[in-house]
């Protein structure tokens, strides 16, 4: 396999990435766009979702392409991001136009970051600002870790954070994943280091650990032993954006955010519970068209779950402490 020349979801032609956060609030705002409205849908896998406007990326509605996505911390109150970004849009001229009035169509997902040590006493919704700062930073190059929507992310028992990968496969088409790590599972074998996503390591991009299994799998370890799901719901999902530079339809990425999913359910154990709203855009800037049919979609669809499976590796391996951390770093326990 060989990654793009990043090895970030802006390998795909046309992507751009902007990221924001508040130091003392503990979380942050990422935004997908390109220079063009493309194509998107999604697949909402988790039990307790935070959405907005993703109806429209169902194949029956009338928009056939979006102007942005936003993935955001905040629970319910980073609902209000996408706002931040429409306004930045709009300003623009962007949008779906009826008549002479542009509408900017800006789909989003939260995940759920109130208790992770950061200062919440805001006096009005801190989201809106945070994404008009990530729009105006959009850019190729951009940083992962503890940054964007991943800013004050956490995992079971390490801090999360946001990750990012590509691969460019054989035809010359590019697929690449972006993802907000906030899981209530992990995304290392339980009692080691070592991450459940290590068979699809590239290089050393996450650390090249070496693959160790936990000494049983046994569900009843969900029950007072690694996982306690009574503590889990203050810590919960994992939001992502998987992208190609391939024309597709909204229906053939509903393909493709639905087998994209395979990716978080083998990086983190366990995933798609009903206390996380796991959920995975997908995307298509159209910037290379060729013939497509099943087998293509099939590689495509097998190609982002790969790249989310390592993005989410990647998230973790990068994140960085932070002042009032509940919880450790990656780094900082594999180096004790």
């Amino acid at each position: 396999m060989k990654t793009g020349k990043l090895n970030l979801i802006t390998d795909v032609e046309g992507v751009l990435i902007g990221n924001a956060h508040d130091k003392s609030l503990k979380s942050g705002v990422t935004v997908f766009t390109s220079e063009k409205p493309f194509a998107a849908s999604v697949s909402v896998l988790g039990g307790a979702p935070g959405t907005r406007e993703t109806e429209l990326l169902e194949s029956d509605k009338l928009v056939k392409e979006v102007d942005a996505l936003v993935l955001s911390g905040g629970s319910a109150y980073g609902l209000d991001a996408p706002s931040g970004v429409m306004d930045c849009l709009r300003k623009e001229g962007r949008g779906y136009q009826v008549q002479d009035v542009n509408v900017p169509i800006v789909p989003g997902a939260i995940l759920f970051d109130l208790l992770n040590g950061g200062s919440k006493n805001w006096n009005e919704n801190p989201y809106r600002g945070l994404a008009k700062e990530a729009y105006a930073s959009k850019d190729r190059t951009f940083k992962i870790g503890t940054a964007g929507a991943g800013y004050g992310a956490t995992t079971i028992n390490l801090k999360g954070g946001l990750g990012s990968s590509s691969l460019l496969l054989e035809n010359g088409i590019t697929v690449g994943a972006i993802v907000a790590v906030n899981p209530g599972g992990s995304v290392v074998t339980n009692g080691s280091n070592s991450f459940w996503a290590k068979p699809f390591e590239i290089g050393n991009e996450f650390g090249d650990k070496k693959f160790i299994l936990p000494d049983k799998i046994n569900v009843n370890y969900l029950q007072g032993g690694a996982f306690q799901f009574e503590d889990n719901t203050i810590k919960n999902t994992t939001i992502a954006i998987v992208a190609t530079d391939l024309e597709l339809s909204k229906v053939d990425l509903k393909r493709i955010s639905i087998a994209a999913h395979d990716g978080i359910s083998r990086a983190i154990v366990p995933s798609h519970t009903p206390f996380d709203g796991d959920l995975v855009f997908a995307a298509s800037t159209a910037a290379k068209k060729m013939e497509t049919d099943s087998v293509t979609l099939s590689i495509i669809g097998y190609a982002a779950a790969i790249c989310l499976s390592r993005a989410i590796a990647r998230a973790v391996y990068e994140a960085s402490p932070e002042k009032n951390d509940i919880y450790p770093t990656w780094k900082e326990v594999s180096s004790s």
